[in-house]
């Protein structure tokens, strides 16, 4: 019985490690294909350049960058308030049987296809938004709205976690005290559940800044620093995706280092969330 376990438990560890070592291996490749040109062309022209010109040996991502960053910030504004009061309606105020079937359904938007979600952007809310407030269709405003319903099911289904996680005392010594549920949720549940609905918050900005394939279909992919919600943006993700396929020389070390940003952004964005989660956030 000793040496099954002594199996298992070096197995767990080899898978463990393999899991590590190829995380690892996919950091040192892209550090080692993006590196070089970020040395030749420098790291704050390549950060902060605002033309991308590959074909004259011009790469500045800061369009991108900016880009991917209204994006985020738009998701986060369309997503956050509805997957907040979706969580906050399942764990409090939804019915047994009515939560059965809401939670399953808004966690079934996580496994849609990025594709579909595109392409009913593409259909729907590119020609609407072309038609009613101007502007070419394929802008910010578009890619945050796909993307707002798509990081709807990680912030839902943490942030509900994180609802559920509080102590039930809590609720009732509030209400006991002669507060409304409502008083309860905003002035003794929300801040006990703060750690998780940041973490939600961090890890939906993670997905939203992540996306390719939906945002390439309704952001427009111009390599312009957008100037309003009705322009038409390029994120990194996008540069990426759409330039690869016949990237040669600088040009493909520059998309490879565009990786290494994004890489890095997304990191930082996942330990954040990590540490959050952890209860270190200061009240």
């Amino acid at each position: 019985m000793r040496f099954k376990e002594k199996v298992i438990e070096k197995l767990l560890l080899v898978t463990a490690l393999s899991a590590i070592g190829v995380l690892a291996l996919i950091i040192i490749f892209i550090f080692k294909e993006g590196s070089p040109i970020m040395v030749k062309v420098g790291i704050p022209h390549f950060i902060l350049g605002e033309k991308w010109s590959p074909s004259k040996g011009i790469f500045g991502i800061l369009p991108m960058i900016v880009g991917s960053i209204w994006v985020t910030v738009g998701a986060l504004v369309v997503g956050l308030p509805l997957g907040l009061g979706c969580a906050i309606f399942l764990a409090e105020m939804a019915p047994a049987r009515a939560g059965m079937v809401l939670k399953p359904a808004v966690e079934l938007l996580a496994g849609i296809p990025s594709v579909v979600y595109g392409f009913i952007g593409l259909v729907v809310l590119v020609p609407f938004i072309r038609n009613v407030l101007g502007g070419p269709g394929f802008s910010v405003l578009a890619s945050a709205i796909v993307l707002g319903i798509m990081i709807l099911p990680t912030i839902t289904s943490i942030s509900f976690d994180a609802l559920k996680a509080v102590p039930k005392a809590y609720r009732d010594g509030m209400l006991a005290l002669g507060a409304t549920r409502w008083q309860t949720i905003r002035m003794v549940l929300l801040p006990a559940a703060k750690p998780g609905i940041v973490a939600a918050v961090i890890l939906g900005m993670g997905r939203a800044i992540g996306e390719t394939m939906a945002v390439i279909m309704v952001a427009g992919n111009a390599t312009i620093i957008p100037t309003s919600i009705l322009a038409p943006v390029r994120t990194l993700t996008s540069n990426i995706a759409l330039e690869m396929g016949y990237a040669a020389g600088d040009h493909r070390q520059a998309l490879f280092a565009t990786g290494v940003i994004l890489f890095v952004i997304i990191a930082i964005l996942n330990l954040l969330a990590r540490w959050v989660a952890a209860g270190r956030v200061s009240e």
